[in-house]
């Protein structure tokens, strides 16, 4: 068994884990709050993640989980989602069907107390000389105080967990990472991990401007197949958007279903490559044992030999539903319920997942890494677990 944060949860589940824990989080903004469920069903069954690797509001909530106490994670979590909550200003379901809308157009004319606020001279013309580090139609201060009250970033510099977010970086259309095992990381980080154009101005970091790493790569599970060294892993990929879905028929499923496929990031092309390559690795491994002792000694052969792996990579992947009259909007819906809701069906996804531990059991040795989908409906009793009630 793997020693680390995890390792009391480990003898409840029977003897051990295949490796060390790994949490990796999609970008989704309102959605996000899913992952804090899925969270909360780890962290409830004693498993606390080694490392964290998140891009956008997964960069959040990796810091807000990585930057404070165990015992204080969940509250601070629950805090943060509170903070962004959008109350209507109206009652509740007074308008049937109209709701929504009108909660979005409240979002987007208002911004969301504690995240982001309008920026005013973002409209004064598209060639206004906003400065780079302000061009974006909000501005992103609030979350900058936010975070600063909410994360200790002291504690995520001592690296454990390790924190890793991605980050676009804007003058060369690259990915870059910023890893607490290699620099320090502080609130900028998180930021620029978050900086959706045009919506929200880039982050400027060492000189360097950044966007939203989900611009290019928003579910960054990449980083763990490509770390060095490799470690056999456990991985708990939260995916927000929904790589598979029906043809649209109306305007409105078209603009939800381009918003699935555009950010679910080409993610079950990238497992199944994975999968080959590892699969290769395990092959190579086989093959030098094989050789005689005298060949797989020389300097050659010790080359060759190199480019295999024996590590093993349980990919639990853990898929957020839909819910009722999910549009493409969703990922501004900070309404209460739908905060809720979604808390509620990643908690209930990841308890299922963790009972049936789908990492146990004989698999191909030439397999080294391995998919668990493990896709969910909406609780059925969606009203009995509130964040807040769950600490």
């Amino acid at each position: 068994m793997t020693e680390g944060p995890h390792k009391d949860g480990g003898r409840a589940f029977g003897g051990g884990l295949p490796g060390q824990i790994v949490l990796v989080l999609q970008g989704g903004g309102a959605l996000g709050a899913y992952q804090a469920g899925v969270y909360q069903a780890l962290h409830d069954a004693g498993l606390e993640p080694d490392w964290i690797i998140g891009t956008s509001i997964g960069a959040i909530n990796a810091s807000l989980i990585a930057g404070n106490p165990r015992q204080q994670r969940l509250a601070h979590l629950t805090e943060f989602w509170k903070r962004v909550e959008r109350s209507p200003g109206w009652a509740r379901h007074a308008f049937p069907g109209f709701d929504d809308r009108l909660s979005d157009w409240a979002t987007i004319a208002q911004g969301i107390t504690g995240f982001f606020r309008p920026n005013a001279l973002a409209h004064a013309g598209d060639r206004y000389p906003l400065g780079a580090e302000q061009a974006g139609y909000y501005s992103t201060a609030p979350l900058q105080q936010t975070l600063s009250e909410l994360v200790d970033f002291d504690l995520i510099n001592r690296g454990s967990p390790r924190v890793t977010v991605g980050a676009a970086h804007v003058r060369t259309s690259r990915m870059h990472y910023f890893d607490s095992r290699a620099e320090v990381l502080d609130v900028r980080h998180v930021m620029a991990s978050g900086a959706l154009p045009p919506a929200f101005p880039a982050v400027r970091i060492d000189g360097e401007l950044y966007w939203d790493g989900g611009i290019l790569s928003n579910t960054p599970t990449e980083v763990v197949f490509d770390d060095n060294p490799r470690k056999d892993s456990l991985i708990f990929t939260v995916h927000l958007w929904n790589p598979s879905g029906a043809e649209p028929t109306t305007m409105a499923e078209v603009l939800n279903r381009q918003k699935d496929v555009q950010y679910s990031s080409r993610i079950t092309s990238q497992i199944e490559r994975q999968q080959q390559t590892h699969r290769l690795r395990h092959v190579i491994n086989q093959l030098a044992a094989r050789m005689p002792e005298a060949e797989r000694s020389s300097p050659e052969a010790r080359e060759l030999a190199s480019y295999g792996c024996q590590t093993r990579m349980h990919v639990v992947q853990l898929l957020a539903p839909q819910l009722d009259r999910e549009s493409h909007t969703k990922d501004i819906d900070f309404s209460p319920d739908g905060i809720r809701l979604r808390w509620q069906a990643g908690h209930a996804h990841a308890q299922a997942a963790l009972q049936r531990r789908p990492w146990l059991g004989a698999f191909d040795p030439l397999a080294g890494v391995i998919l668990h989908e493990c896709e969910g409906e909406m609780p059925a009793a969606a009203d009995e677990l509130r964040p807040d009630e769950g600490l």
